[in-house]
């Protein structure tokens, strides 16, 4: 069992500095390359990354799962494998092949497993490619809480930020982003959502859109009339995390009241369609996933 609050931060040198949670250290950059850290109560990891890459991808991973667990699956939900690969490793692959800087990930204290994994992938990297991963091990009582625990990573840029069992096709993703850094660099855009019109939700969040896709509303009903609902694929400024903070200090609860402060507090967003997006919640899911990658 993993209990409390850890931090692990990318040690591509290997580099480990045990020191006491009071002391300061601080550090210089030389030439291309930053020095970060993150810590596991007494350590201090340092390492090195690339500040040339232009994009920082979040994963939310600290979901229990309790209904692929209460249909026979007995892996975490990350570790659950759509095909031969598992959801977290998918989503790492697909960010670093679209010029990953850093890979902010957070998964709860429930259980070790799933730590353990994205230690080794921090360790020994992913199919022969080291990865920028940080993450933090920490349980929260929702997907909003758990975007503020890691969103003082994000905020020197723009980010994309997904949860960990969103599956879409690669192709369309790589497309996204472009269109997204293409946004932001250029209009000025806040935050760049990805939506889609394939309905296959419990409870979807409809967006409401206008002729030129700006959104205009997040919906928990169908009214008035929307095209799409949310894919749970958000490109995202600074600014936003402004607003997160706002909501956390508000005592606001769930992902969806965080978008409708996006609107209420003016940050100009627009939906950009997925053809098709599906979580995995259920067990039927992994099977709807692989038939939906293999078209």
């Amino acid at each position: 069992m993993v209990c409390g609050e850890y931090l692990y931060g990318w040690r591509s040198d290997k580099l480990v500095v045990p020191l006491t949670a009071s002391k300061v250290l601080s550090f210089g950059k030389t030439n291309k390359n930053k020095l970060l850290f993150g810590f596991s109560l007494t350590y201090l990891y340092l390492c090195n990354y690339n500040n040339e890459s232009s994009m920082k991808y979040a994963i939310i991973a600290a979901g229990e799962g309790s209904r692929l667990a209460a249909e026979g699956i007995e892996d975490p939900k990350p570790l659950v494998r759509v095909g031969e690969e598992r959801l977290i490793d998918r989503l790492i692959r697909i960010f670093m092949d679209n010029e990953a800087e850093q890979i902010v990930v957070i998964c709860n204290d429930l259980t070790s497993l799933v730590a353990r994994h994205l230690l080794r992938i921090q360790e020994d990297g992913l199919n022969g490619r080291s990865v920028p991963l940080f993450f933090l091990v920490k349980s929260t009582p929702s997907s909003m809480h758990s975007f503020y625990e890691i969103s003082s990573h994000l905020t020197a840029g723009p980010f994309v930020l997904t949860t960990v069992d969103t599956i879409f096709k690669e192709q369309e993703f790589k497309d996204y982003v472009k269109t997204f850094r293409k946004c932001v660099a250029q209009d000025g855009l806040d935050g760049l959502m990805g939506v889609t019109d394939y309905i296959d939700d419990e409870k979807p969040l409809y967006v409401g859109t206008d002729e030129k896709m700006a959104v205009t509303g997040f919906f928990d009903t169908n009214n008035p009339p929307c095209q799409y609902i949310s894919g749970g694929i958000y490109g995202l400024t600074p600014k936003a995390v402004e607003t997160l903070n706002d909501c956390i200090n508000r005592g606001e609860q769930r992902m969806r009241n965080f978008q409708r402060a996006l609107i209420r507090d003016g940050l100009q967003l627009k939906a950009y369609p997925f053809s098709k997006v599906l979580d995995i919640d259920h067990a039927s899911d992994i099977t709807k996933a692989e038939a939906f990658l293999n078209t």
